[in-house]
């Protein structure tokens, strides 16, 4: 019997789920043995609030009939019915919660992220996945996937991690007034390189972002970002309900019911004022994307698309738009 099977038929046969954090708790549906398809890559990339039925069904046809494997630091298993009754064609659907570094490492945990042909990094709390999975077998598994061409997707705290660069909240959560206010606020933690997208460098993502109100904060991060020397760096806001379905070529589809993306660079031409301790002056380009319009990463284009500057000054922002709207 193939070692990945005997795991699989031993870990099913005991339940399923570990007992303590050392280890992975894993609970799979479907087929037992590994389907081994060959995937195409892409990545869906989720703004939060209700799944969108389409991202996840691009996602299972990029699998091509494989197992779908859905990673998360905390929680259960309820996206396996849901994504089993959408994509019927899949081998199997398992959810692994990994809690601990030491479950990060463990053997079972590279062997799951090694015979998935799509991984999803459902939402939670980012900080878990930075303290957990950071620099273990986790992302160095996902790292290798990635090279084989398996679609990676990300919602809410998922999405925050695909990026090269990573809001991190660390030292919790922080709003766009306090982020305007001081770029170097304690709560403005950023990580670097958690994942190697080839696609995602020089980016950093954020989510519920009108809801929420993230449009400062992800200025700020852009400031962080551009002070630091990468000049760049791209910030992509999306919304609830909005999904970036973005391609190997960098070009992209926005799907989904909600409000679409937001496309951020900053203006290298304006003066720029990054720190600590001091408001955030700087101005940035934004393209707001709608659902049913598309990105060219790369040109940093998009059709249909709507362009205007906001400008950061005084712990606020301003807008070049007509009646001043920031979305």
């Amino acid at each position: 019997m193939p070692r990945f099977v005997l795991f699989l038929f031993l870990l099913l046969s005991s339940g399923g789920f570990a007992q303590d954090d050392s280890r992975p708790q894993y609970l799979r549906i479907g087929k037992v043995e590994d389907a081994a398809r060959k995937a195409e890559p892409g990545f869906a990339l989720m703004g939060g609030g209700k799944d969108q039925d389409a991202a996840f069904q691009w996602l299972c046809r990029k699998a091509n009939g494989g197992d779908f494997l859905i990673l998360r630091a905390s929680g259960g298993d309820a996206y396996n019915p849901y994504i089993q009754k959408l994509c019927p064609e899949l081998n199997s659907v398992a959810t692994l919660v990994i809690h601990s570094r030491e479950a990060a490492n463990d053997p079972l945990t590279s062997e799951a992220i090694r015979h998935a042909e799509a991984i999803f990094i459902a939402g939670g709390d980012q900080s878990n996945y930075v303290k957990y999975w950071g620099g273990t077998a986790v992302t160095r598994d996902m790292n290798d996937a990635i090279v084989r061409g398996v679609p990676i997707g990300g919602t809410s705290a998922g999405l925050a991690m695909l990026g090269e660069y990573a809001y991190s909240a660390m030292n919790d959560t922080v709003t766009s007034a306090e982020a305007l206010a001081n770029p170097y606020h304690e709560r403005v933690t950023i990580e670097r390189g958690f994942l190697k997208l080839p696609r995602l460098r020089s980016f950093i993502t954020d989510s519920h972002f009108s809801k929420r109100d993230r449009m400062g904060r992800l200025a700020a991060f852009l400031g962080r970002i551009y002070n630091d020397g990468n000049h760049d760096i791209r910030g992509l806001g999306i919304d609830e309900r909005s999904v970036v379905l973005l391609g190997p070529d960098g070009n992209a589809q926005v799907v989904g019911e909600g409000n679409g993306a937001y496309m951020l660079r900053v203006i290298r031409s304006a003066p720029i004022v990054v720190k600590p301790g001091a408001p955030l002056s700087l101005q940035v380009s934004v393209i707001h994307v709608p659902v049913g319009g598309d990105i060219n990463s790369i040109a940093w284009k998009a059709r249909n698309g709507t362009a205007y500057v906001l400008t950061a000054e005084g712990g606020k922002l301003t807008s070049s738009q007509p009646g001043g709207g920031i979305y």
